[in-house]
């Protein structure tokens, strides 16, 4: 079983430091370019890039460019869709609390000051 989706992110769009403590998570850049931590590592993932991140690892993601960031993300196993359906209807504004309730908990900042915003709202 695993849940995959299809995410786009607006320039300087991004999620805080985090861990998943039932999924890996596998990103596969299919448009632009993004700034990823896995751990200690840091570097930039252009289009064609494929990342894995292990359950338990801490890792955060951003787009930097000017342009959209278009990434195939596959969570396995699956199970975690609630946790995106509940931030998108907000739930709560706590989104740590959310987080948590779905097994992710929030660790650290974001990459970079100025990046994270949680959801990208298309206009």
């Amino acid at each position: 079983m695993y849940t995959m989706l299809e995410l786009i992110a607006d320039s300087r769009n991004g999620v805080p430091m985090h861990v998943h403590q039932n999924e890996d998570e596998h990103f596969v850049v299919l448009e632009g370019s993004m700034r990823i931590a896995n751990g200690d590592e840091r570097f930039n993932a252009p289009a064609g890039t494929t990342v894995t991140i292990r359950k338990g690892v801490p890792h955060a993601w951003c787009n930097v460019m000017d342009v959209p960031l278009r990434v195939l993300v596959v969570f396995s196993p699956g199970h975690i869709e609630d946790l995106f359906r509940a931030v998108a209807a907000r739930e709560s504004d706590d989104i740590a609390a959310l987080a948590a309730k779905h097994g992710t908990l929030l660790v650290g900042p974001p990459l970079l000051e100025g990046v994270h915003r949680i959801s990208s709202p298309r206009t």
